[in-house]
């Protein structure tokens, strides 16, 4: 932003925000409106600012045009409302134009902000409410329903364009990504990759591990792949290709690692919140579970980086010069402050809105306690950017809202789990095959978080099913039923295996709150809607359409398809991981359980690593790879006795031991 107007415009409207978050009480859907009129008017501004257009064209005055039509539609909502419902909610001409506009406003913004995919789906969606879908046979068809009741339920109500992921953008996602900027604008960029540097460049494929854990830390905070590629691979993609690495993968790493940071806590982006609102888990759960599968990933990619400096021969070089962590740690250490803040408001029961309202107070607290204090204009500076940032998440998501209303309205969720369940013949592994497949092709023309809330509606719900089925068969089989349970299996001739079978998704719903623990089906569908969270990251590193991939390619100097498919192969984890939600406790079970699979998966995605990647210390051969492949599978599956898992670790470092001496006998036979 470069008008001083615009600027102070996008100050004034972040304090607003901050003000309706912590302290006033304002209608969800007036906030709702109010975030998305001003994120309109801002982008419309912001366009005559990009493209430095003349005061007297156009295309100038055009946008000027749009920004009053989107506040003049907020507006509308908030002074005609109470006349509208005096009117029973019958439509007066007034009422079509603006929630036409307002439609018409969404579409052009999010083509503005993130291409024709999104205005091309909302136009689809409405068409098949309106009238497209009487002509569909099968279980997708619909009767459709009359204008003014599309425009009513996208509009005036909380059900549509200013419903849950509105009300998520206006609050949870707004403070954080402020925060994020704060934190990023106090200089915590810096002490991140200093601090990788330190603790990574000495080992074996050094500058590779710098980026990911320099983008795992940063991209917790920042939550945008493409940003942390950016923004971290000038760094590290030069530091990789001189220590060795070619620039393909070198880009491919990056973009992998930077994936990952949405995936890692604290604030994993937007993603985070919008999960903990759709299932109503409380965010610090969601956080908690998340924290060992992020690790698991970034460990993936960890091992990628080390067999590939193994392949090539890249010994680690320690240099004299290079900074010591705890003189690093001594003049960064103030940044561990805001997230502690953060994290502790959250462990005390604080809302996430009032927590990063004290975590954004507190960043600028510890930047007295470095050489760079945030004064007046660092904060001015570091509100008006996250603003910025802000404009396409927040459009996104207002216009994601039209989607999710036809979806629910129509119930095409129930129709797509249907098909699902038809094709994969109750097989969990096929339905994650299947969910994987649809995310990839929603994740051509949708950003991250829209391409989760969609599959998430569509088919959260079966996922969640099949996960809970060995559990609940296995209480229905234990006998003893409740008389209301006992009545309802009898209707399908009494067998428990033939009625989870037959019954409907809402009764087998009812029957599991009423016969398994309330914590465990907590635990179960988190693990469902975190299988699809992760597999909508899959968009950010898999051609055809890999933005971080192609970003990290225009740093590195490479083709962007070859560079998107070896990020695709660095970034299996997005794959293997959920596999663990699905069939293992990572996410269910107890504390204990959680850290017994998480150390097993360790050793075993390492096996998998060497396997895709044919070398481990040394090139591997068939017979390697077939010892590798079972060496996964015993420490992977669950629920193995322990035993197994042994022989598994045992398989895999007897590889390990007799390759590395092979290597140390090498130079020997040599001399």
């Amino acid at each position: 932003m470069k008008s001083t107007y615009l600027r102070w415009a996008a100050f004034l409207f972040a304090l607003f925000h901050i003000y309706s978050n912590v302290f006033a009480s304002i209608s969800e859907l007036w906030l709702s409106a109010i975030h998305f009129g001003g994120f309109c008017a801002i982008c419309a501004l912001m366009a005559n600012e990009a493209d430095e257009l003349n005061k007297g064209s156009i295309k100038f005055w055009l946008n000027i045009g749009l920004a009053v039509v989107a506040l003049a539609t907020t507006a509308y909502l908030i002074l005609f409302e109470n006349a509208l419902y005096a009117r029973e909610t019958e439509f007066i001409f007034s009422d079509y134009v603006f929630a036409v506009i307002a439609v018409g406003l969404a579409m052009e913004f999010t083509r503005r902000t993130t291409g024709w995919f999104m205005p091309i789906f909302i136009l689809v969606s409405l068409s098949y409410i309106l009238f497209l879908g009487r002509y569909i046979a099968g279980v997708f068809s619909f009767p459709g329903l009359n204008l003014e009741t599309v425009l009513y339920r996208t509009f005036f109500t909380s059900e549509g364009m200013f419903g849950l992921t509105a009300q998520i953008s206006s609050t949870f996602v707004f403070m954080f990504i402020i925060f994020g900027s704060f934190l990023l604008y106090s200089g915590a960029g810096d002490f991140i990759v200093r601090l990788a540097q330190c603790l990574t460049g000495r080992l074996t494929g050094g500058a590779g591990l710098v980026s990911v854990v320099g983008s795992g830390l940063m991209g917790s905070v920042s939550g945008s792949a493409v940003a942390n590629t950016v923004s971290i691979g000038v760094i590290t993609i030069p530091m990789m290709k001189r220590t060795g690495f070619t620039p393909r993968f070198a880009a491919g790493v990056e973009a992998a690692a930077s994936t990952g940071g949405a995936l890692m806590p604290p604030v994993m982006g937007a993603g985070a919140f919008v999960l903990a609102s759709y299932t109503q888990i409380s965010y610090l759960t969601v956080i908690a579970a998340s924290a060992l599968p992020a690790m698991l990933y970034f460990l993936t990619v960890s091992y990628f980086v080390r067999i590939e400096a193994m392949r090539l021969g890249l010994t680690p070089t320690a240099d004299a010069d290079s900074e010591r962590v705890r003189d690093v740690l001594k003049e960064g250490w103030h940044f561990i402050i805001p997230l502690a803040v953060l994290v502790g408001f959250l462990v005390s029961g604080r809302t996430p809105t009032t927590s990063a309202a004290f975590a954004i107070l507190s960043v600028i607290a510890a930047s007295w306690l470095s050489p760079r204090p945030m004064r007046l204009p660092q904060v001015f500076e570091a509100t008006v950017n996250g603003v910025q940032n802000m404009v396409a998440t927040a459009l996104l998501l207002v216009a994601v809202g039209i989607i999710i209303n036809v979806v629910t309205t129509t119930g095409i969720g129930n129709a797509f789990s249907l098909m699902i369940v038809e094709w994969a013949q109750g097989n969990l592994l096929i339905t994650l095959v299947l969910v994987a497949l649809a995310s990839l092709v929603l994740g051509m023309g949708l950003p991250v978080t829209a391409s989760y809330i969609v599959l998430a509606t569509l088919s959260a719900p079966l996922i969640f099913d099949l996960i809970s089925q060995s559990q609940l068969l296995a209480a229905l089989q234990a006998g003893d039923l409740p008389s209301n349970v006992a009545a309802t299996i009898s209707l399908f001739g009494g067998d428990p295996v033939v009625a989870l079978q037959e019954m409907p998704l809402e009764m087998k719903q009812l029957i599991r709150q009423e016969m398994l623990d309330p914590e465990l089906l907590t635990g179960m569908l988190l693990s469902a809607h975190l299988i699809i969270f992760w597999l909508s990251q899959d968009s950010n590193v898999t051609p055809p359409v890999c933005l971080a991939s192609f970003a990290a390619a225009g740093i590195a100097g490479t083709r962007p398809i070859a560079t998107g498919l070896t990020s695709w192969k660095v970034a299996k984890g997005l794959y293997l991981v959920p596999v663990l939600f699905a069939y293992t406790p990572l996410i269910s079970g107890s504390w204990p359980e959680r850290i017994e699979v998480f150390l097993w998966s360790c050793m075993g995605l390492y096996a998998l690593a060497g396997l895709l990647q044919w070398h481990l210390e040394a090139k591997i051969n068939a017979l390697v790879a077939a010892a590798l492949l079972v060496s996964a599978g015993l420490l992977m599956w669950y629920p193995f006795p322990v035993y197994f898992h042994i022989a598994g670790a045992a398989i895999l470092f007897t590889i390990l031991f007799l390759q590395y001496r092979h290597i140390r006998r090498a130079p020997v036979a040599a001399t």
